[in-house]
């Protein structure tokens, strides 16, 4: 009998084990996704280049073009609509929220550093392009681990 209750035990501690081990492979997951996101909607935000401009000679974004093309990227690699929030098939359960979105174009010089002391982010650009902060959360299953919050950061230039 004692021997049927330990083996009892130690399958509901096995069983409390795996579910962490898998709740914390899921996060991971969903991070390494969300980063790749983010970097996939940063780089085509910043490759949306101003026709006018460019027929002058001039290298610069435009705004509005590359906040479209941004949020079109996010959308389709993050599978959430217009507002953030999950569409079926996505991994995430809570609404994605667009923190930051800057187009850093060619007013300024070159290489230019940009900070951010609210999101601790540091990046130096070589030449015009996009930076992107994104909240994401954590879609636990198991709610063996607490949830957890990301501020995915992503930067890109214009490629010429």
């Amino acid at each position: 009998m004692d021997k049927l209750l330990m083996l009892l035990l130690f399958s509901v501690v096995w069983i409390m084990v795996h579910t962490l081990q898998i709740d914390e492979e899921m996060a991971m997951r969903t991070l390494f996704e969300g980063k790749h996101a983010v970097n996939r909607a940063a780089h085509a935000a910043a490759q949306q280049l101003d026709p006018l401009a460019l027929s002058r000679g001039e290298i610069r974004i435009a705004p509005r073009a590359a906040a479209e093309a941004g949020a079109r990227y996010l959308q389709g690699n993050l599978k959430i609509d217009e507002t953030g929030m999950p569409l079926r098939g996505s991994k995430l359960r809570e609404r994605a929220e667009l923190l930051l979105f800057k187009v850093v174009d060619g007013d300024e010089s070159f290489p230019y550093h940009y900070r951010n002391e609210a999101f601790n982010y540091e990046v130096t650009l070589q030449r015009p392009g996009v930076i992107m902060i994104v909240r994401l959360r954590n879609p636990n299953v198991f709610r063996m681990l607490e949830p957890i919050e990301w501020d995915i950061k992503g930067a890109a230039e214009v490629v010429y």
